[in-house]
């Protein structure tokens, strides 16, 4: 049997029999006017984070979701769309999609503004997505693409990027690990269905994006998500996982690379009103401006005594320098 259908199996019994312990989702229940979310969907919400972002979802973007657990974040996504088939839901588990379906006459019941005809729900494989060309403006994941080896993980940020408008974004919410893990541990089958042992370092991560030609990542959060410890998992130390919440968005890839966002800030102290670098970025005097790491790496080159520039605080939540 292969990873991917040990993962199958996996999420065929959680959509059959919930799980609530399966992932610990590290945000907390949208509270909206007028959202309610069914019980069922908080039980069956199998992510490590959120992927629903206000600011991701304004003029009636259309969306896609993939991996549709129990139909809480397409139920997010549809209260800022309300529109017919305005988010596509794609899973390889018919019995998570039947499922999901099956969630959504609940949230009908308890959602005067809900129609189940917004989510347009189709069995597809995110490898292969069926979705046309260019044809999406906010595509995400949740806690999916950690469960991937190397290249079926090239195929699906290819595969999302492929179906992304320019300048669309793909926003996603996943387990990663700075330390390195062992064979048996990367080998577990189940272990990485759990989305754990497939965790990844954050800079590889972020060039699995850039590789595919993302111009632009935010990493808008970084929190603690796991331990294997010694006494449980095949592992001689402790290994601490986080779960990152990342945009990449299809921007052109500019000639000096990509812009990567992990929450940088520079703050100018001089004498002037402002400080102006020729290069598009003016920073007024006093005022932090959210820079990406290249254009911190740039002003930090100059040496200058009255500008100050942050470490990562791995939170960006836009109105930066590109």
């Amino acid at each position: 049997m292969s990873y991917l259908e040990t993962t199958k199996d996996l999420y065929k019994e959680a959509a059959l029999v919930p799980d609530v312990g399966l992932c610990c989702t590290t945000n907390p229940i949208w509270e909206l006017p007028g959202l309610k979310i069914p019980r069922i969907m908080q039980e069956m919400n199998y992510g490590c984070g959120s992927t629903v972002h206000a600011r991701d979802l304004t003029n009636n973007p259309k969306i896609l979701y993939v991996g549709v657990g129990g139909g809480m974040e397409l139920l997010q996504f549809s209260y800022f769309s309300r529109q017919k088939a305005g988010v596509i839901g794609v899973d390889v588990v018919d019995e998570m999609l039947e499922a999901s379906q099956k969630n959504f006459v609940e949230a009908e019941a308890q959602n005067d503004w809900f129609d189940s005809s917004f989510v347009d729900l189709r069995k597809g494989d995110a490898l292969n997505l069926p979705v046309e060309d260019n044809s999406i403006d906010v595509a995400a994941q949740n806690c999916l693409f950690n469960i991937f080896k190397e290249e079926d993980l090239k195929k699906a940020i290819k595969e999302m990027y492929r179906v992304l408008k320019p300048h669309g974004r793909l926003v996603m919410s996943d387990p990663t690990c700075e330390q390195p893990m062992n064979d048996n541990l990367r080998n577990d089958e189940r272990l990485r269905a759990l989305c754990l042992s497939g965790s990844l370092p954050i800079k590889e991560y972020v060039k699995m994006l850039t590789d595919a030609g993302f111009g632009t990542i935010e990493i808008r959060a970084r929190k603690p998500y796991r331990i294997l410890d010694p006494k449980n998992y095949d592992t001689d130390e402790l290994i601490y996982i986080e779960s990152i919440e990342v945009a990449a968005i299809k921007d052109p890839m500019p000639a000096d690379g990509p812009c990567v966002f992990t929450g940088k800030t520079a703050i100018y102290f001089g004498e002037n009103e402002y400080y102006d670098d020729g290069k598009g970025h003016t920073l007024l005097q006093n005022q932090p401006l959210a820079i990406c790491d290249k254009t911190a790496e740039a002003i930090a080159d100059l040496g200058r005594k009255d500008i100050f520039i942050s470490e990562s605080t791995f939170h960006y939540d836009g109105g930066g320098c590109c």
